[in-house]
């Protein structure tokens, strides 16, 4: 009987390993459970983000969102990861075949260009700044649990540390999930406009950023865009 608990361990690792490789799997512009991934509402065009640039016979635009993760149900944000809003543009009846992959981000002039990562990476660093834990019970003073005096200490014992924040809820976590897979960039072969965020993995601070290329290489040709921090 001993061993069910570690084999319960052994079991659940698994079945999350497997799901994360599922979703990198899944057909492209799909998440692991074949819902499509159809990003954000292009803007009106190319000229309306901070930077544009020709590959082949299509216009690809974007815009360098920080650590924040615009959504349609507003912004949430990351510590670990930034991202940029892709706008893909072109003539009429224009198609072109989209993938994160060949998207890099060079930030400060580094060699090595950061590579695009998928957005299942991301979710499990990402916040929203309007949720707040919900306000725990007061906790009962010893005087009113006729303990006698106040000896300057909660119930816990406590030296004045700030409590643990208690962990977000699953709910809040799926739900938080959800809104960054469907404003991920559309992947595979696609009818133009589409847009879209790419995301990045980067720890640093804002302030730490002086200047960033986005670099394209894929079907439609190659292009570099200079975004503003």
């Amino acid at each position: 009987m001993r061993l069910f608990p570690a084999l319960t361990t052994f079991i659940l690792i698994p079945i999350a390993a497997l799901g994360l490789f599922a979703q990198g799997q899944s057909a492209p512009g799909k998440d692991a459970t074949g819902n499509e991934i159809k990003g954000i509402p292009p803007r009106a065009a190319p000229a309306d983000y901070q930077a544009h640039a020709q590959a082949g016979t299509v216009t690809i635009a974007a815009e360098f969102k920080g650590h924040s993760l615009p959504t349609s149900l507003g912004p949430l944000s990351s510590e670990d990861y930034v991202s940029v809003e892709i706008g893909w543009f072109g003539p009429a009846d224009a198609r072109v075949k989209i993938a994160s992959t060949d998207f890099s981000l060079r930030i400060n002039g580094k060699k090595a260009p950061l590579p695009a990562q998928p957005y299942g990476l991301v979710v499990g660093s990402v916040k929203d700044p309007e949720w707040a834990p919900p306000e725990p019970p007061p906790s009962k003073s010893k005087t009113s649990m006729g303990g006698g005096g106040g000896g300057g200490k909660g119930e816990q014992g406590d030296s004045g540390s700030p409590p643990t924040p208690p962990p977000i809820p699953f709910p809040v976590q799926r739900a938080m999930a959800q809104r960054v897979q469907k404003a991920a960039l559309p992947e595979g072969d696609r009818a133009l406009p589409q847009a879209g965020l790419i995301f990045f993995q980067y720890r640093g601070k804002p302030q730490s950023i002086h200047s960033i290329e986005l670099l394209y290489a894929g079907p439609a040709g190659k292009a570099t865009l200079t975004l503003q921090p």
